[in-house]
């Protein structure tokens, strides 16, 4: 974990050292300790169904079959935010779980970066409670 500013709002930053499907006990550790609003936490992930270079932000939803999110809605509601990152489907769901634990070609991965960066670019304004803001700009190009 570590914790850092972010205008003037300290963020926690947290990385599991648990597999990505064992992840909601840390979080929600962290969120507890620290009483952390779920409302106020923001999980990064894959997204299958969006294509690589895309970003989306919510809040809410179900798990969507990810098993990363379904461990964090087994520890917390699921009313957090999310940064749905696109990393694209492979086109057939008997090929996913190989498919997420490879790295993506060339081409995706200069996506998947574009798109990161472009999320680290609006985080300023989710953390400051502009999430609106944050979304027109990562949903609108």
């Amino acid at each position: 974990i570590a914790k850092i500013q972010i205008g003037t709002n300290a963020v926690w930053l947290l990385k599991p050292m648990t597999f990505m499907n064992r992840s909601g006990l840390a979080v929600q550790q962290l969120a507890s300790f620290y009483q952390i609003p779920v409302e106020e936490i923001l999980i990064a992930h894959d997204e299958l169904d969006i294509a690589p270079g895309e970003i989306r932000l919510k809040q809410a939803g179900g798990h969507g079959g990810h098993n990363g999110l379904r461990d964090i809605h087994a520890h917390l509601t699921a009313n957090y935010w999310r940064l749905r990152i696109g990393v694209g489907h492979p086109g057939d769901r008997n090929k996913v779980v190989d498919y997420v634990l490879s790295r993506p070609s060339v081409a995706d991965e200069i996506e998947i970066q574009r798109a990161i960066e472009l999320g680290c670019k609006q985080i300023e304004l989710i953390v400051q409670g502009e999430a609106q803001k944050a979304m027109q700009a990562l949903h609108t190009r």
